[in-house]
């Protein structure tokens, strides 16, 4: 399943972001299966009727089973700029996550030692400083509770691989479907409850402030938290 004109969200000479659907993969693994760097590439190659290939670059990454706002950055010009905006972090990012269990406090902060297992291929979290680990913090926030759910609001003031589910999984919270960090279940599409919601930035060629919105996913179960956004 290749991307569509309903799939982006924002386009100009030097990016475009899409709402990336749950179960797609960023860049190529070892699965094998088609990736967003590769769909995307394909898409403005044939919109703009290049046959020997659009540049594409990833500029940032979201996890295979979560959804919504991904940027990639269509010149090389473009790709060095926000990689550099990334990497002083001076994009602000938002989640949405829906747990079932009921968060310790309306909103808070947490601050972790994250360590990477890369046999088991999962993040754990320490509330004391280890060795090999690296310092990760989030803000988050509840939105409001659906049918025994919780809609979070989630901004990671770090990037550290999987945090957010590590974090609020550390937290007593795991977020649904993600049985990797401690829901009961997993889902039977392999998708969790986790969303891209946002990025903010100054755009580093325009000079304007952008701010870039995912809408929810259209699955039969993320549509009905619209109501508490």
């Amino acid at each position: 399943m290749g991307i569509t004109d309903k799939d982006v969200l924002y386009e100009d000479n030097h990016y475009i972001a899409i709402n990336k659907r749950a179960g797609d993969i960023v860049q190529v693994d070892n699965t094998g299966d088609t990736s967003m760097e590769e769909m995307v590439a394909a898409y403005l190659a044939q919109k703009y009727n290049k046959p020997n290939g659009a540049f594409i670059g990833v500029i940032h990454r979201l996890d295979r089973p979560v959804s919504g706002m991904i940027l990639f950055a269509k010149t090389s010009k473009g790709l060095d700029r926000m990689n550099r905006l990334f990497h002083d972090r001076k994009v602000s990012k938002t989640y949405f996550a829906v747990v079932r269990n009921r968060p310790p406090k309306q909103a808070d902060t947490l601050k972790n030692w994250l360590l990477r297992d890369r046999k088991k291929m999962i993040t754990k979290a320490y509330d004391r400083e280890v060795k090999g680990g690296s310092i990760a913090q989030l803000d988050y926030e509840v939105l409001g509770e659906l049918e025994g759910y919780y809609l979070l609001k989630v901004t990671p003031l770090t990037g550290r691989t999987h945090q957010i589910r590590c974090q609020l999984a550390y937290m007593g919270c795991p977020i649904v479907g993600d049985n990797k960090y401690g829901y009961p279940r997993g889902s039977l599409r392999r998708t969790i409850c986790l969303h891209s919601r946002s990025l903010v930035f100054i755009h580093p060629i325009k000079d304007e402030k952008m701010k870039l919105i995912a809408a929810l996913p259209t699955d039969g179960f993320w549509e009905k938290f619209n109501k508490l956004i």
